[in-house]
């Protein structure tokens, strides 16, 4: 009942940032109220006594969150940093947990995962500006994690469910950041269906987890 009771409070703790705050200009009360519900994941991933691996991906999320909460041109890198940090823990966890071997469909569908990934990353190639290689360096972690996940054993769907969402979180970012006319303000549906995304699909790892 706990459990739930939390991680209800966190859902609606980021339901509410993504419905309200999500596209607003950068202040404390945004920041706090960003974090809230990734600090509830994380402190639900100690308490239950899930993996340390997930616990660091979660605060590093957090961290991502935090930084990413402030302007664009001063905190973009270091929220990439942080998100890359927790892809990498992400990745080694999922590696540790097993990965399906000999299964042609399994192989499929991570190739098709790494395939389309990288197509994307090319079509948005010519937007990146300066931050070309950073993109390509978070691009390739966070396909490799989504590969990762796409391998694990059965048992772990929520796992690779939540890692899709992420990915596609990711990707509605992306094109939001680089794509979207300079000058033209945040939209709403792409920055709520990002947000929500992202943070159900964290939600969705740490699930898939703990309730095994």
């Amino acid at each position: 009942m706990t459990l739930w009771l939390a991680l209800g409070l966190a859902g609606l703790l980021a339901a509410v940032y993504g419905f309200t705050l999500s596209r607003a200009p950068p202040s404390p009360a945004k920041l706090i109220l960003k974090i809230s519900g990734m600090l509830i994941l994380t402190g639900v991933a100690a308490w239950m006594g899930a993996p340390w691996l997930l616990l660091a991906g979660l605060a590093a999320s957090t961290l991502g969150d935090a930084f990413l909460a402030g302007r664009p041109e001063r905190w973009l890198i270091p929220g990439m940093a942080a998100f890359f940090t927790a892809h990498v823990f992400y990745v080694i966890l999922f590696w540790s947990a097993g990965q399906v071997s000999g299964d042609a469909l399994n192989y499929a569908a991570r190739a098709v995962l790494v395939l389309a990934g990288a197509g994307y990353i090319a079509w948005l190639s010519p937007s990146l500006g300066a931050m070309r290689w950073p993109v390509f360096a978070y691009g390739a972690v966070i396909l490799v994690m989504g590969a990762a996940a796409i391998a694990l054993p059965a048992g772990y769907g929520l796992v690779l469910i939540g890692a899709l969402m992420f990915i596609l979180s990711d990707a509605i970012l992306a094109n939001e950041l680089f794509r979207r006319p300079s000058g033209e303000p945040a939209r709403f549906w792409p920055s709520i269906s990002l947000w929500h995304l992202y943070f159900f699909g964290q939600a969705a790892i740490l699930l898939g987890f703990i309730l095994r």
